[in-house]
């Protein structure tokens, strides 16, 4: 018969075993889904409105995922709170590689500087892949008074809190690019957020907004149709497509530079094999000749490398943009 203390140790010895076998069990599991993934569709959540330029960059990488790796590629819209409602969506996924995160810069950096309340943590996604830099303008509406960057200074400064700006939502880079233009030229101008670069835009044609700084994609279309005009290029030098824009520090404010970017991003503690097979992937559609051509009509400058480096980039963006947000004070919502 057996004692107290040994009928203890057998269950505890055939307990630990059944652990062993069970963690053996998931571990062969979890190898297996990685080698055989994707088996069933993939959806990215854009976190901004259709029609912007995340979302026009991530449906061309769609439709190349779909055709090298075999399995649909649904892009959803799930857009609000400056990009947080689709990124927490994606942040309390499973973290099994068919829900991804489409984002331009605030969810994945410095939201929680702007937001006193949010349900996730941009430092603990799987940076994927950067898809495209692209760099920013400052574009005004059609009938604005002003026609030079000088100009629509010394005009703001006239009108105090008469002049206004659109951005595609608080914390996004058209948002603290205003903020910080409006600290540096000591001007003073109303901020009107939006869900989006579509709804933005068309309120800046319509000439509800007078102003706002977006991406070269999205404006140079419409400063080419007359639909909107862009007074400067936020870049260190000129732009070819735009041989007549000056620059901003041309204009006359200093070493101004702005840019954006579009990123791709997984749920925390996504299997390594999967981030790099996804990133794999989209190197190879961002590099083809189809899609370049295509980015390349719009403005739009392809990236490309390793998780790693999409990681290192991001924590670099999330330094100079939290500088900004503390350097022009931009209060927290």
């Amino acid at each position: 018969m057996l004692g107290h203390h040994e009928f203890g140790s057998n269950i505890m010895r055939r307990f630990l075993a059944f652990i062993s076998a069970a963690t053996l069990f998931a571990s062969s599991a979890s190898a297996e889904n990685t080698s055989s993934y994707p088996s069933r569709p993939i959806r990215i959540i854009v976190c901004m409105s259709a029609g912007g330029g995340v979302d026009t960059v991530t449906r061309i990488v769609a439709n190349g995922l779909q055709q090298r790796l075999g399995q649909a590629v649904i892009v959803e819209n799930r857009a609000g709170a400056g990009g947080n409602i689709g990124a927490e969506v994606v942040f309390t996924a499973d973290p099994d590689g068919y829900l991804l995160l489409a984002a331009p810069p605030p969810p994945l950096t410095i939201n929680p500087l702007l937001y006193k309340t949010m349900n996730f943590d941009p430092a603990q996604f799987e940076a994927v892949a950067v898809m495209t830099t692209i760099a920013n303008v400052l574009l005004v509406r059609p009938d604005f008074p002003a026609r030079t960057t000088q100009e629509l200074i010394s005009y703001a400064k006239a009108n105090p809190g008469r002049v206004n700006y659109a951005s595609q939502g608080i914390g996004t880079t058209s948002h603290l690019t205003a903020a910080l233009f409006e600290k540096v030229t000591g001007t003073k101008l109303v901020h009107v957020p939006y869900k989006g670069t579509a709804p933005a835009l068309n309120d800046l044609i319509a000439s509800h907004v007078d102003m706002i700084f977006m991406e070269l994609s999205s404006a140079i279309k419409l400063h080419q149709a007359g639909n909107a005009r862009i007074l400067a290029v936020a870049t260190a030098k000129r732009i070819p497509d735009l041989p007549e824009i000056p620059t901003l520090d041309e204009a006359g404010v200093t070493g101004f530079e702005s840019g954006t970017w579009n990123a791709i991003a997984a749920p925390p503690k996504t299997p390594p094999a999967i981030v790099a097979k996804l990133s794999k992937a989209i190197d190879d559609v961002l590099k083809s000749p189809d899609v370049q051509d295509k980015l390349n009509k719009l403005a739009l400058h392809a990236a490309s490398g390793t998780p790693a480096e999409a990681k290192s980039f991001i924590s670099k963006e999330t330094k100079v943009w939290g500088d900004v947000i503390k350097e022009a004070q931009v209060p927290a919502h």
